[in-house]
């Protein structure tokens, strides 16, 4: 393995792991309504495409980085989802309580 190669597995290995603090802080807080569902969307896009590119250039590394941060970035959705939809005072809206309530 040479320098170039080390090199890009530490950046994907980074770049993947750049959202596990604000899933950490999500699952601790149980919030997420600042969290903006455009930028995960667009991340998980582009995402998706780095690994269509690895599997192209045949590239284990790039492939496995990205499978990783894709991962991360589907569970930080279900959070966004689950946590993000809390009014002013830190309840949930009307409806989904209603709805949670079997309504």
């Amino acid at each position: 393995m040479d320098t170039t190669q080390i090199v890009g597995i530490v950046a994907g290995i980074l770049t993947a792991s750049s959202l596990l603090p604000q899933v950490v802080k999500t699952l601790k807080e149980k919030k997420a309504e600042d969290v903006s569902k455009g930028m995960l969307v667009t991340l998980m896009g582009g995402v998706a495409l780095w690994i269509v590119y690895g599997f192209l250039r045949n590239d284990l590394p790039i492939i496995v980085t990205n499978c990783f941060s894709l991962s991360v970035n589907i569970l930080m959705m279900v959070l966004r989802i689950r946590y993000g939809d809390k009014d002013q005072k830190g309840r949930e809206p009307q409806i989904n309580a209603a709805r949670a309530a079997g309504a």
